[in-house]
């Protein structure tokens, strides 16, 4: 986790963090989630996995997949990045890409999952993914010397991290780790404006997302237009009296580029967006100037560039 000082008055706030998923192995949050997955699925003697990912949940399957000795099949849109794809074929799963989005991946999978024994990994599908989510908010606390942020802003396309963490803080606070006296953080769900069923689910006060039509943006992992962690997401950010806000591309783009140039991150651009949409919530008056911030940046720019 880095503090940027700098970046912190350019964007109008008291502290700012940014928390760099793209250091873990597979180079995205994706790694948390799926060690606890498959380290459990391995004990319950599965035959195999089975995942549909826009790409860094692929990546990482593939990698603890092999680690455990557990084969494993990958369902991916044929427009997930191109790095991302050539990690899951080097660690040796099985992948297949298909047209369209993860959506058509998922039921693949699902398909897949039904006619092979293989056990379906995908997000909030099984119990353990979550489990080994709420590591972002246990470390997260941890690095704060055992407090919370003001305010955390997660780039989120089907919940799982968003899920993970306020389960956590939940948890922590329930078990003493934080002071219960102390209120718990602002979630902010950040979408692209491609593809935001979670905004638009938050601003009409609804319980659940509706899926969303013909899903664009350059953040592969925020194409994800029918959440599966919709109901959790939307449960969390009404507890914490969160907001779910979405950004066009341009800013996303200038975002991304603008975290790395500041900070030396490598930014995804996921993590751009969260920064986009925190600098407008500043704006409009929604974040207050003296709030600590931490800016999730959930994989490495790396990934998305095939030169």
């Amino acid at each position: 986790m880095v503090e940027l000082p700098k970046l912190a008055r350019e964007v109008g706030v008291g502290r700012l963090f940014v928390k760099d998923e793209g250091k873990n192995p597979t180079a995205s949050f994706k790694a948390r989630g799926l060690a606890a997955a498959v380290t459990r699925a391995r004990a319950r003697g599965v035959p195999g996995l089975v995942v549909p990912t826009a790409g860094n949940a692929g990546a990482a399957l593939a990698a603890y997949g092999a680690a455990a000795g557990v084969a494993v099949r990958v369902y991916a849109p044929i427009t997930t990045p191109a790095p991302i794809l050539a990690t899951i074929r080097a660690l040796g799963a099985d992948l297949v890409t298909v047209e369209g989005h993860i959506g058509d991946a998922g039921r693949l999978a699902v398909d897949f999952a039904r006619e092979s024994g293989f056990f379906n990994v995908a997000t909030l599908r099984e119990p353990y993914r979550v489990e080994g989510n709420k590591t972002l908010g246990i470390e997260l606390a941890e690095q704060l010397g055992w407090a919370l942020p003001d305010v955390i802003v997660y780039p989120t396309g089907g919940g799982e991290g968003v899920v993970g963490i306020w389960k956590a803080a939940l948890e922590m606070r329930e078990w003493g780790w934080i002071d219960p006296s102390v209120p718990l953080p602002k979630l902010v769900v950040a979408q692209a404006a491609g593809c935001a069923p979670l905004v638009r689910a938050w601003k009409a006060a609804a319980g659940e997302a509706l899926p969303w039509e013909n899903p664009q943006t350059s953040a592969a992992g925020l194409r994800v237009p029918a959440p599966l962690g919709d109901r959790l997401v939307l449960k969390a950010l009404r507890e914490s009296g969160g907001i779910a806000a979405a950004v066009d591309e341009e800013l996303i783009a200038a975002a991304t580029k603008w975290m790395a140039t500041r900070s030396g991150i490598d930014a995804c651009p996921e993590g751009g967006c969260a920064l986009a949409v925190l600098v407008d919530l500043v704006r409009e008056g929604a974040i207050g100037a003296n709030a600590c911030v931490v800016v999730f940046n959930t994989g490495s720019g790396a990934s998305y560039r095939s030169a």
